[in-house]
């Protein structure tokens, strides 16, 4: 009985020490899971090429929300908004997002994300705005990450 003990003890400590399958490791590793995977759909999107994978990363209802816009809801009309964004002469588009939050049940997150968008200017030459975003991720029936809520805003005002 004793040996079981010891045997028992050395495992837990083992696994504490290692991170065997703790809720932190399991954390950090989703965390780094939706980060790349977020950072995969920048990448695609900064190409400015193929609609349907960067339509892909999206859920069906999934909601854009985004400068001077209206409401852009579901797939089609997503697809739709990226087509005619990747068609617009000088269009380049990128992010990197960070801080991954999960809700408890580790079903939705959210991340904050900077973002560079270049686009035709007034003049027509074109200018890149940086801003600010926040998406809203859902793990889907699949098991795959989709944004479902995409919303992004124009910088701040300068100051005087």
């Amino acid at each position: 009985m004793f040996p079981m003990r010891i045997l028992a003890a050395s495992s837990l400590v083992f696994c504490v020490l290692m991170g065997c399958g703790s809720p932190n490791s399991d954390l950090l590793a989703e965390q780094q899971k939706l980060l790349q995977r977020d950072s995969e759909w920048a990448n695609l999107a900064s190409e400015g090429k193929d609609v349907d994978r960067t339509a892909s990363y999206w859920s069906d209802d999934a909601i854009i929300v985004a400068p001077s816009q209206p409401v852009i809801e579901g797939k089609a009309a997503i697809r739709k908004f990226v087509a005619e964004s990747f068609a617009t002469p000088n269009f380049h588009i990128h992010w990197k997002s960070e801080k991954v939050a999960f809700s408890p049940d580790r079903k939705l997150a959210y991340m904050t994300s900077t973002t560079q968008t270049t686009v035709p200017g007034p003049n027509g030459v074109p200018m890149t705005v940086s801003g600010r975003g926040i998406t809203i991720w859902r793990r889907e029936a699949d098991g795959q990450w989709r944004c479902t809520v995409d919303i992004w805003n124009d910088p701040p005002p300068a100051s005087p």
